[in-house]
């Protein structure tokens, strides 16, 4: 069996990505996408996809929390970096009203920019949602017509939200969180109903590492795939080589990749 990580936030300086991606490859996993959410990481995306271009592809894009950070000339920037060499889609982009690190109306306005430029540049967006999928839906419906789809980043939310993503043509980024017995009871509710030609697999790494996984780690990383995939699998009813079929399949359906 094969796995492709669909996001990973290997910048973060708690991540060797040599080592990562070599641990990875071991588990099976020879695909990553490397998620971006700030300007200041899109040159530095770009030099670590070009040492590693048969592993990695990469997102361009500003997280919700670093909208404050935007000024104008980084749109323009933005849709040159959108054409370089393993960019797959525009994000990580999108709201967070859980903490507002940015101001709400910052942030839509920066997310809305963004949905412009993804449509422009016929690139799925890479979504980020916290608190705010009210926001969020008003934002991407006048953009449902003209987008090459996209992601619903790390979902955590219950069957209806669910379902809504579904309705807009939108594929599931499923993570760890499913493995959270406690935290997880909404997501695993709907797991069962997410159709297989809709699913995809990340870790959001080295964040929510999976609570039934041992050892014990302090960080995730993209290696934890294949037991993310046993809990759907087992959630779905199906086997991990099915669940490692489809999720591949749509990982590259999405982002545009052979």
């Amino acid at each position: 069996m094969k796995w492709f990580d669909a996001g990973v936030n290997l910048l973060d300086n708690r991540l060797d990505p040599e080592t990562v991606i070599a641990d990875a490859a071991r588990a099976g996993v020879d695909k990553i996408c490397l998620i971006t959410t700030h300007p200041d990481e899109w040159d530095q995306a770009a030099a670590l996809y070009a040492a590693f271009p048969d592993s990695l592809c990469y997102t361009v894009g500003v997280h919700p929390h670093n909208a404050k950070d935007v000024e104008e000339t980084h749109y323009a920037r933005l849709k040159a970096c959108a054409t370089a060499p393993g960019v797959v889609a525009i994000g990580e982009c999108g709201l967070d009203f859980n903490r507002n690190f940015s101001p709400p109306a910052i942030q839509k306005t920066v997310f809305t920019r963004q949905l412009e430029i993804a449509a422009e540049m016929n690139l799925p967006v890479y979504l980020h949602e916290r608190d705010a999928f009210d926001a969020q839906q008003a934002c991407l419906n006048p953009f449902l017509q003209t987008l090459k789809g996209g992601i619903a980043h790390c979902f955590t939310g219950d069957k209806a939200t669910m379902q809504a993503y579904l309705d807009m043509g939108l594929y599931i980024g499923i993570t760890g969180w499913v493995c959270d017995p406690k935290r997880g009871v909404a997501l695993r509710q709907a797991v069962p109903s997410l159709p297989l030609d809709r699913l995809v697999l990340e870790t959001d790494a080295p964040y929510l590492f999976p609570k039934t996984l041992r050892p014990r780690k302090k960080h995730n990383s993209p290696a934890s795939v294949p037991h993310i995939a046993e809990a759907v699998a087992e959630l779905l009813q199906t086997t991990p080589a099915q669940i490692s079929l489809n999720s591949y399949a749509n990982s590259c359906r999405l982002f545009g990749l052979g």
